[in-house]
Parts: C-alpha cells; sequence; structure tokens
C-alpha cells in the first residue's frame, strides 16, 4: 500500500511512504523522501534517504536511527547541515538488510552519492523508487516505479535539452581566467568532473562548502583549493550568487538551463529530460508507475502523458490513502 501522512499540525508531509509485506510476511513500512515522524509515535521501519538535496529532507530524515542512504549521502547532509547522520548507511551498488528485506542501491548518477532503491515484496513484486535521475542506463526492471518529473511536462519547451558539453569546451579552452556558477552540492561536484574529463589539471578554486563536499565525495578531484589560496590564475567554480564576488575582469557563467541570472548559461543539468523520464519508464515496462516528486503541477503532467502511452500511471496528488501518525 501506498499512503501520504499527515503531521503534527494535521497537513501533509512531504512525499510518501510504503507499507507491504516481506518474505517473512511481515508488514514492513519505508518512508520515502520525507521527514521524520516524532519520537513518541509509531516509526516506519527505514526512512529512504535518495540523495541530500534540501527538496528531499534528509536534514530531518538524518536524525533518525531508522536512516538509510549511501555513505557519501550522509557524508553530503552532515557537511550541507552540520549535524550528524544517525543512522545505517550503504556503498552505492550494495546491499542491506531491514527487518529481513533485502534492499539494493542502484546509482541514477544525479549527484555523487544519489541512490535508487530496489527490493521485493513476499510475493516478488519488484519495487524500484528512482529519487532523482540523470542517467537511468544502470537501473533494473520493475513491476511498480515509483519516480520524479522535475522536467516532466511533455507541454512545456523548457523540459527538453541537451547538456552543452561543446560550449562547456569551448568556454574552458577560449577564456584562461573564468569563473563557473555552480551550487556547493551536486551540480559543483560535476563541474569538477566535467573539468578533469576535459583534460583541465590545473587547480580548481572553491568556496568553502563546495570545497569540502568536493574534497570528501569525489575521488579524483584533483587540485582543489579555497579561493583565498588561489593566485588569480585558477578555475573557479562557486555558487552563482557569488560570482558578483570574483575580480571584474573574469569570465563568468553560469551552469543551468534556466534563464533568469545576469550572467551567460552552460546548458549543464543533473536530471532526465522529458524525453529521458518517457525512455527510462518504457525501459521499465512497469506495471505501475508514481510519480512522487517535485510538488507543482509537473507530476500530474507527467503520469497523465504515461497514461496516453499506455501506462497505469498516478501523480502523488492523486494518492488518497493519508494516516495520521498514530496510524503508520
Amino acid at each position: 500500500m501506498v499512503f501520504r501522512q499527515k503531521n503534527t499540525k494535521g497537513t501533509l508531509k512531504p512525499h510518501l511512504s510504503v507499507k507491504f509485506r516481506s518474505d517473512e510476511g511481515k508488514l514492513v513500512t519505508f518512508s520515502i523522501d520525507t521527514t521524520r515522524t516524532p519520537a513518541k509515535y509509531p516509526q516506519p521501519d527505514a526512512y529512504l534517504i535518495t540523495h541530500a538535496h534540501s527538496d528531499h529532507h534528509g536534514m530531518s530524515a538524518m536524525l533518525s536511527d531508522r536512516a538509510v542512504c549511501s555513505d557519501k549521502t550522509a557524508r553530503a547532509l552532515e557537511i550541507r547541515h552540520d549535524r550528524i547522520y544517525k543512522g545505517r548507511t550503504m556503498k552505492v551498488g550494495g546491499s542491506i538488510d531491514i527487518n529481513g528485506v533485502r534492499v539494493t542501491a542502484y546509482p541514477n548518477f544525479h549527484t555523487v552519492g544519489s541512490t535508487s532503491f530496489y527490493w521485493e515484496n513476499e510475493v516478488g513484486t519488484r519495487i524500484l523508487v528512482t529519487g532523482d535521475v540523470k542517467d537511468a542506463s544502470m537501473l533494473p526492471e520493475c513491476d511498480v516505479l515509483i519516480t520524479e518529473a522535475n522536467y516532466g511536462d511533455p507541454g512545456d519547451a523548457t523540459c527538453y535539452f541537451d547538456d552543452d558539453l561543446m560550449g562547456f569546451r569551448n568556454v574552458l579552452q577560449d577564456n584562461p581566467c573564468v569563473a563557473f556558477g555552480a551550487y556547493a552540492f551536486g551540480k559543483a561536484q560535476r563541474t569538477v568532473e566535467l573539468l578533469r574529463g576535459l583534460g583541465y589539471n590545473g587547480a580548481i578554486a572553491m568556496e568553502e562548502k563546495s570545497l569540502a563536499l568536493t574534497r570528501y565525495l569525489l575521488e579524483d578531484a584533483g587540485d582543489v583549493i579555497g579561493l583565498e589560496e588561489s593566485c588569480g590564475d585558477a578555475v573557479c567554480v562557486v555558487p552563482p550568487w557569488d560570482l558578483d564576488k570574483l575580480p571584474v575582469g573574469m569570465s563568468k557563467y553560469v551552469m543551468t538551463g534556466r534563464c533568469d541570472y545576469r550572467y551567460p548559461t552552460i546548458q549543464i543539468s543533473d536530471h532526465l529530460d522529458a524525453r529521458g523520464l518517457t525512455g527510462m519508464v518504457q525501459a521499465m515496462d512497469p506495471e505501475f508507475t508514481l510519480v512522487y516528486h517535485p510538488s507543482g503541477h509537473r507530476p500530474g503532467r507527467f503520469a497523465a502523458h504515461l497514461r496516453g502511452l499506455g501506462f497505469n500511471a498516478l501523480s502523488l496528488d492523486k494518492v488518497s490513502n493519508v494516516l495520521s501518525n498514530e496510524f503508520i
């Protein structure tokens, strides 16, 4: 059973939970990308955290000893929120036992450490929670797919894009003194990976939070340094709002598909577009798809698109099973 949960204020908690029976016949509940239930109420068997972006609520769930995420997601949460992660961790590609249920973590390449969770219920129904996805090529087939639609509106032109890797290469080659605006977690690490992949071996100067995350999360980051250590000859990676703080003569770009920045942008996304999301569902061929993220109209638009293609699909706002804290 898929259900939503009300918090102590009577409003809906983020995202959803899944209740099912394990191989041993025990009822098991996994709460997905949501906030903690107060300790005085019954708890789920696990709070699954797909990655460390704030709209997936790991800041709250990380404080429960029932939290489950990848080791790198746990470290990212600790660095981002200055809190100690209290749950269990697993390697991306590894498995963990949760009350008799074998849960496997598959890579989806949205961020460093981001995880798609897979398990089976007592009758062998294969369940996959994707979280946000950049590359679905390593995700398994499933019977029940719980997925995202950040760019899932087929009627919106902004939901169609390709990463401009050639543009990124040209900017790097043409500007010896250049800064890239990228969010501290996720996009900053992707920018460093792209720079190294293009053969740039020099120092990369980063602001404090971006630097800490990159040093802890990337195994092949190379020479990454603080902005204060730069002599003006390093490529810089800073949050977009910090570009104004850098020298006026430096070329500045924002790594995004958005159009509301005063600096030129380079289309680099950490998501699949509408075509990629549709192709992912077609490749998995699930019996049922639930679109649970983000908020707003896109899950409904994507679910309707899937139904038009012959899939049984529903968006989270159409889930009518709602439980209060006492009945989880």
